[in-house]
């Protein structure tokens, strides 16, 4: 924006107040030409003088228009009425509706459409009807049809300029709109992933934490009379611990910038880990069986990841609130279009909930992996002691989502 913009932006009534100046000197200029075409056709300068009331006339109608962009019905009123008085008792004529003109022009420029075509209509018809019967001038003379070519141009014009700056106004709306919406969207996909991997940061650690809480109060229980038992049990915290820093150094890792050579390269855990999973539990002292399909189809990333966690923090829920004694039974089957994922224990105990102090973020992380993926979830207790987990994740409608998208992409 240059300098001259900005300042004519930033101050409208000196900008309006300069071009009425700039008018005015224009209708005394022209008042002072003989327009008559006596002289072969040319215009003569000073060849007549304008009287005081056709001068009292064109102060009026320039000082009217100081005022044109306020109260722009007003002003084109006041100029029309001086630029009538003109016409009807001017002798000679001076360009008094010069100012009629500028002001149909902020009228069509400031209204809308309508409103330019009957106040524009109305403006040509009565400055051209007065000029052609009241003045000294024959009706068809070129100053008469003058004064309607320039009236039409004007409210033409005007309305070119509303036009153009209204489709300029709407799409600098649109351009803002777009920006908001990709902030939004912006912002609703880093709450998302942080969500994700805050989850994936407590399944990590609850599950990992839970094995080495539990491998070392087994070796601190039996140090002293089966020291054999207490360096395997304290074997399985180091290796538990080792998974965990791993696994950790791989999540926190994805927060790193792109191109960083120090970014994790491994995929994220899945249902082909299931038995490595299921291992560190047994190692722990919990009985798990596991039911599950020997060849069946790979899944999409994101259920397989689902299934895995799911699977990691139910058990996990069973070690740490099971009780002694508890056995557990997973089981992974493919049911049509969807994979069904269970998890049951024959403990006392039971996992805990959101109102509990002692955790409950584990069953809210499993619903939101699943309501993320369109499944459904459900936990509770057992009818006869124990707890039970069951989620269903829908594959094919997932798979179809994802190859829809790629190709739309």
């Amino acid at each position: 924006m240059t300098p001259l913009v900005r300042w004519a932006r930033t101050h409208p009534l000196a900008l309006d107040a300069t071009l009425a100046l700039a008018v005015l000197v224009c209708m005394i200029a022209g008042s002072f030409v003989d327009h008559s075409n006596a002289d072969g056709g040319s215009y003569t300068w000073g060849a007549r003088t304008p009287n005081p009331l056709s001068l009292v006339l064109m102060v009026l109608g320039a000082a009217a228009l100081v005022f044109r962009r306020a109260h722009p019905m007003c002003v084109l009123g006041a100029t029309a009425a001086v630029s009538l008085a003109e016409l009807a008792t001017g002798e000679p004529r001076t360009p008094v509706v010069m100012s009629a003109v500028i002001a149909l022009f902020t009228v069509a420029a400031h209204t809308d459409r309508p409103t330019t075509w009957r106040v524009g209509l109305a403006t040509m018809a009565t400055l051209t009807g007065v000029a052609m019967l009241a003045g000294p001038l024959p009706w068809y003379a070129q100053e008469n049809l003058g004064i309607f070519a320039w009236t039409g141009m004007a409210a033409a014009a005007g309305d070119a300029v509303r036009s153009r700056r209204a489709f300029v106004d709407a799409i600098r709306e649109r351009a803002e709109r777009a920006e908001r919406t990709r902030e939004e969207e912006a912002r609703r996909r880093v709450a998302e992933e942080r969500l994700r991997i805050a989850r994936d940061l407590h399944d990590v650690v609850a599950h990992h934490i839970a094995l080495v809480n539990v491998q070392a109060g087994v070796a601190a229980h039996v140090m002293d009379k089966r020291p054999d038992q207490a360096k395997e049990a304290l074997s399985h915290v180091r290796e538990a611990s080792r998974s965990a820093l791993n696994e950790l150094r791989a999540t926190v890792g994805l927060l790193r910038q792109t191109g960083d050579p120090e970014a994790p390269t491994e995929p994220a855990p899945g249902l082909d880990r299931l038995d490595d999973l299921v291992d560190t539990f047994r190692h722990a002292g919990l009985p798990v069986e596991v039911a599950r399909a020997e060849e069946a189809p790979p899944l999409p990333a994101a259920v397989d990841l689902a299934a895995f966690r799911i699977v990691q923090e139910a058990l996990t829920n069973v070690q740490k609130h099971a009780g002694q004694g508890a056995k557990a039974e997973v089981s992974v089957v493919r049911v049509g279009a969807d994979v069904e994922i269970s998890v049951l224990d024959d403990g006392p105990g039971g996992a805990p909930g959101p109102q509990d102090g002692n955790g409950g973020h584990g069953l809210l992380g499993m619903r939101e992996r699943v309501t993320a993926l369109r499944g459904t979830l459900s936990a509770g207790p057992r009818y006869g002691g124990g707890f039970r987990v069951h989620a269903i994740l829908p594959v094919k409608d997932l798979a179809t989502d994802t190859t829809s998208g790629d190709a739309t992409t």
